[in-house]
């Protein structure tokens, strides 16, 4: 039976004199314990400390383990909003419940999903909490979660473009058919600050993709004028997304990109394209004059790393 108070003390847990001092008395257990009593360690310090630096190491050994047992002490420090007399402290406590979503993801528990979708769906809750949360839901993959992470990216009001973005990594992580259309929403919008989300529309797009959806019109078209986007990024993301695509134009769409103004456009089109046709597109950018000399060079390179052997 193990004794918490001798450990505590052993440990200098609640000394807040020197955390660092506490923090290698913790990790020097493992010298100690066997490996199911430190679980009950780490489970028992979850529980009772409150300094913001011990837990969130101590979730950090817990990690290595990942007992049933932890999971639930996790999703209580989850779930469990502190407050802080200063703001510097109040954000450590932000971090400790971060950190405790991505643990609790790392099990991959279906247990876990009800919890993270109420951090999700608080709109008062911390914006980091909440994009944690997210992100935790698309490793777990469980198909409860689509329709609120749905709400998420439809959400306009949001005030967080990052959870946005976060929510719909997550919906092409559970490859749920119902994302479809919100997802291809976004990259239809045209108009006011929609467009200027970049980073959202470049997570929209990689969702897609994995969701993989060869024979849906809707998706390819909203792909193909993701190609004439502002962002560069946009640009070479719809690119990679059309490669992965079975669509019969798909190739079509691409080779318009081989003209494009920025050069990464121009060889992530190349480099898809060859991976759809084949050797004919190297020797049709080489032989033409119409395309550009770093073009034909990146070609020829392709040519003697993949066609010389």
């Amino acid at each position: 039976m193990l004794d918490f108070d001798t450990i505590a003390k052993k440990c200098n847990l609640f000394d807040e004199t020197d955390v660092e001092a506490v923090i290698n008395n913790i990790a020097s257990l493992d010298e100690q314990y066997s490996k199911e009593d430190l679980v009950e360690i780490y489970n028992y310090i979850l529980t009772v400390c409150k300094n913001p630096d011990i837990l969130m190491n101590t979730i950090r050994f817990a990690d290595r383990f990942r007992f049933k047992s932890t999971l639930n002490v996790l999703i209580d420090l989850l779930l469990m909003r502190t407050e802080a007399d200063n703001v510097s402290l109040q954000e450590k406590y932000v971090n400790v419940r971060s950190m405790c979503a991505k643990a609790i993801a790392n099990y991959r528990d279906t247990e876990a999903v009800t919890p993270l979708l109420y951090c999700l769906n608080n709109k008062d809750e911390h914006y980091r909490v909440r994009l944690a949360c997210a992100d935790a839901l698309g490793k777990i993959g469980d198909k409860y979660a689509v329709a609120p992470l749905i709400e998420v990216v439809k959400d306009e009001s949001e005030k967080s473009v990052y959870l946005r973005e976060s929510a719909a990594s997550a919906l092409g992580l559970i490859g749920d058919l119902r994302a479809i259309d919100p997802l291809v929403s976004i990259l239809e919008t045209k108009q006011g600050l929609m467009n200027k989300f970049t980073f959202l529309k470049e997570r929209v797009i990689e969702a897609l993709a994995k969701l993989r959806l060869d024979d849906n019109d809707r998706v390819f078209h909203a792909l193909k004028s993701s190609l004439d986007d502002e962002s560069t990024q946009v640009r070479i993301n719809a690119i990679e997304a059309l490669m992965e695509s079975t669509h019969p134009e798909a190739a079509g769409a691409i080779k318009t990109c081989l003209s494009d103004n920025d050069e990464e456009v121009r060889k992530n089109a190349l480099i898809a394209l060859y991976n759809i046709i084949g050797r004919d597109i190297l020797d049709e950018v080489i032989s033409l004059p119409s395309y550009e000399k770093s073009l034909k060079e990146e070609a020829q390179a392709l040519i003697e790393e993949y066609e010389n052997d």
